[in-house]
């Protein structure tokens, strides 16, 4: 398996719909991203993608986020790609556009930079075919919006080296992507050639008046759009086949393939009047929302649906446990010190718009979230990791009170500290600061105090830690025991 392990800087040329997206993945992500596009609005359009991309993730996760990436604007390609390891393109779909473009990046980027080509169909052999290093392109092909949507296809061409493809899985994957490596190189990749098959069929359904553009789409959303969604093709066939599976599917409804149901090999030409009638139609179905609104529709409802693939542990969802997961174990790396004779920093992350109320501010749940994830990293660091999970030990909250002593707004900076007060037995005693980050220094914002008895989750009841857990806590809490006792530890409301 690919290990995981996101480049440190990337750098994105090109800022259209694509090229956006890919900045706000990687920005979210903690990595350093360098941008040029020659659209003097490039900035205008990316800070909308990022608005969107923001809000999307303050619902899709509550995983502690990395610290953000710095978003360089760069007035050259040279300047953009100076120092980084990934470089991905997503200029226009032209050949000689992209072969000029490769030739800049050639000139200025590092050795070892691999270049990713979000191209929706042209070869990557035909890509490569002028470049000096052709061995370092590859086709990294995402989806939009390429900061929700897992997929990116892996195509090599006839020069690009396994190390090229195997280092791209894991950039990817470190970016919580998941890489479908295509085997051969093929026009258009495996997903559009799906795509361009119903659109083609689409056209042939509005011209001969069969449907609307409203109603094919109705179609696809209310029937086997949702199976796709989390089954795929092959796997919605195969229960369809019922107790008898894939093979007698295939030969109660293979021989329909020989029926002329479709025109796929036809297209209708599109003439302005076929143009018109797709374009009124489309007016007429969603022309009352602006294009930021119905990506921000689309957006909320793929949260929805990954989430609920993730409780169900399949397809995309897995993709999005497995990136949440590794997000959890980033944190006691970041957080690591040898200095335990003071409060640890346990989280760090800017405040979503998505956790603010109607008021702006941060609303109160957001307040336990971010104690909550604290308290998670406190648990990693003594050794509550996913194996430990896996075994069935636990430390559970039984009882928790929060303070809260100042208001936050989206865009800030929030930290939080943590001190054990209490490590024996089965008991485990938190005092957790959270603060805002300001001109004059940090801003407390609420404490929050949290009693956990460690549990046996196979049993579902209070058992001891393991001797090598118990001994990190007690090690911990005999460091803080010197510390002054937290204002308001032990307090009840209005104590």
């Amino acid at each position: 398996m690919t290990a995981a392990v996101k480049p440190a800087r990337a750098a994105v040329i090109g800022g259209g719909v694509i090229g956006g997206g890919w900045v706000a993945r990687l920005i979210q992500n903690g990595v350093d991203v360098g941008i040029y596009d020659p659209d003097p609005e490039a900035s205008r359009k990316i800070d909308a993608v990022m608005t969107n991309a923001d809000a999307a993730l303050g619902k899709l996760t509550m995983a502690p986020l990395p610290r953000r990436g710095e978003m360089r604007f760069a007035g050259s390609v040279a300047e953009a790609v100076a120092g980084a390891e990934l470089i991905v393109e997503a200029v226009p779909e032209r050949l000689d556009i992209k072969q000029a473009v490769y030739a800049e990046i050639e000139a200025a980027a590092a050795p070892d930079a691999l270049i990713s080509s979000s191209t929706s169909g042209i070869l990557p052999s035909d890509l490569q075919a002028k470049m000096d290093r052709p061995e370092r392109l590859l086709v990294g092909h995402p989806f939009n919006p390429v900061y929700l949507l897992p997929l990116v296809e892996l195509v090599g061409g006839k020069s690009t080296s396994a190390e090229t493809i195997e280092r791209a899985a894991g950039f990817f994957a470190g970016i919580g992507m998941h890489p479908l490596r295509i085997r051969k190189e093929i026009e258009a990749f495996v997903a559009d050639r799906f795509l361009e098959a119903v659109w083609r069929e689409a056209l042939w359904l509005v011209k001969d008046g069969i449907a609307t553009t409203e109603e094919i789409d109705d179609a696809i959303r209310f029937g086997f759009g949702l199976r796709w969604a989390q089954m795929g093709l092959f796997e919605t066939y195969r229960v369809a086949g019922g107790e008898a599976g894939m093979a007698h599917f295939i030969a109660q409804f293979g021989p329909c393939l020989k029926w002329p149901w479709t025109k796929l090999m036809d297209v209708p030409e599109l003439t302005d009047e076929l143009v018109q009638a797709i374009s009124d139609q489309s007016d007429a179905q969603s022309g009352m929302h602006s294009i930021r609104e119905l990506e921000r529709i689309r957006d909320t409802n793929l949260v929805a649906i990954l989430q609920a693939l993730k409780a169900n542990d399949w397809g995309a969802g897995r993709t999005l446990a497995a990136w949440e997961t590794a997000l959890y174990d980033a944190v006691p790396a970041a957080t690591a010190t040898d200095d335990t004779d003071q409060p640890i920093e346990t989280m760090r992350q800017q405040v979503p718009a998505a956790w603010t109320d109607y008021n702006g501010h941060m609303n109160e749940a957001r307040y336990l979230d971010c104690f909550s994830m604290a308290t998670d990293a406190m648990m990693r660091r003594i050794g509550i990791d996913a194996d430990y999970l896996a075994a069935g030990g636990s430390f559970f909250t039984v009882e928790t009170h929060i303070r809260h002593l100042d208001e936050v707004t989206a865009g800030n900076e929030i930290f939080a500290t943590s001190q054990v007060l209490l490590g024996e037995g089965k008991k485990m005693q938190l005092f957790h600061h959270l603060y805002a980050d300001g001109a004059d220094g940090p801003r407390l914002l609420a404490t929050g105090e949290h009693m956990l008895i460690h549990v046996d989750m196979n049993s579902r009841s209070s058992s001891l830690p393991t001797d090598e857990v118990a001994a990190k806590l007690a090690a911990l809490a005999a460091a803080h025991a010197s510390l002054p006792r937290p204002d308001g530890a032990g307090r009840a409301i209005g104590g």
